[in-house]
This record gives C-alpha cells, sequence and structure tokens, in this order.
C-alpha cells in the first residue's frame, strides 16, 4: 500500500507530472528538462527526487551527463493510467502539446551539448 500511495502521491503534483509525461516520450537530462520547463535547476532536480524515490524514474550516467528516464516496466503501467487520467482536459492537452514542442525544439538547438556543465 505504501509504493501506490508514494506513486499517486508523486504524480499529484503538475510539474511532476509534466516530468513524467516528458519522460514516456524520450529520456531527458536536468537542463534539457530546465529549457522545456523553464524553470531553474534545483527545482527541477527536486521534482526528479521524488520521483525517483517513487520509482518512477531512473537515472544513468552517459559521458558527463545524468540521463533520466523512465524504467520499461513503469512505462507500461504509466503510460494508460496518464492518458485515461487526463481524458479530454483541454487544458492539460494544451500544457503538453507547448512542452512537446519545447521539448522539440530543445533537441534540434541540441541543449545537451551548448548548456550543460562539463
Amino acid at each position: 500500500m505504501k509504493k501506490v500511495t508514494r506513486i499517486f502521491k508523486a504524480l499529484s503534483d503538475p510539474t511532476r507530472l509534466r516530468v513524467v509525461l516528458l519522460l514516456l516520450e524520450r529520456e531527458l537530462c536536468v537542463c534539457e528538462l530546465m529549457a522545456i520547463l523553464k524553470m531553474e535547476q534545483s527545482r527541477v532536480s527536486h521534482q526528479l527526487r521524488l520521483l525517483r524515490d517513487a520509482g518512477l524514474v531512473e537515472d544513468a550516467r552517459e559521458g558527463r551527463w545524468i540521463i533520466y528516464r523512465m524504467p520499461d516496466g513503469v512505462k507500461e503501467y504509466l503510460r494508460p493510467l496518464v492518458e485515461r487520467a487526463l481524458g479530454d482536459d483541454g487544458s492539460a492537452a494544451e500544457t503538453i502539446r507547448r512542452d512537446r514542442a519545447a521539448m522539440e525544439l530543445c533537441l534540434r538547438s541540441e541543449v545537451r551539448k551548448t548548456r550543460c556543465p562539463a
């Protein structure tokens, strides 16, 4: 019961839910999430820590970057749950659309190579 409570508590925050939706699409580093969400590093890192503590996100070092991703097993059960919960919420759809557009711009501009610390 504690694990389920921790998962739903982690998903109850709009910022963490946005991060989850982005990580359902692809793996990202902190600097990419900062650019997409337009948030400071400390705030993004805090949200990632809470998601990791809930078992929803994992990190792995790739060269000089720490990459955050959603474990495959989590993706399998979380994607349909989140999609169904969001349903036809117009404001959520607009936020998701903006975040995905920002992610595409971030990836095209190679933020990881230009803005992440070495």
